[in-house]
């Protein structure tokens, strides 16, 4: 008996899951500044404004991580988020 999702087509969009990434690296760079004892939301604040990468610690990879997201883009999906769309 043919199960029923395979008559269904199933959409994606990239942007979706850039976006779901970027919120992933975002939250684990949050988290290992927090741990660190830092204002996450200054330090990484500081790197999209900057882009140099020592406001971000080394902690759990977290530097490594974030210069993974491109910048641009990153702002881009903050925008649209704070706008709603």
């Amino acid at each position: 008996m043919p199960d029923d999702y395979t008559n269904n087509t199933i959409t994606f969009s990239m942007e979706e899951v850039r976006e779901a990434d970027m919120k992933r690296i975002l939250l684990t760079v949050y988290d290992a500044l927090k741990e660190k004892g830092y204002n996450p939301i200054s330090q990484i604040v500081g790197y999209i404004l900057s882009e140099d990468p020592t406001y971000i610690t080394t902690h759990n990879n977290a530097r490594s991580l974030i210069r993974r997201i491109d910048r641009d883009e990153l702002l881009k999906a903050m925008v649209r988020s704070y706008l709603g769309e």
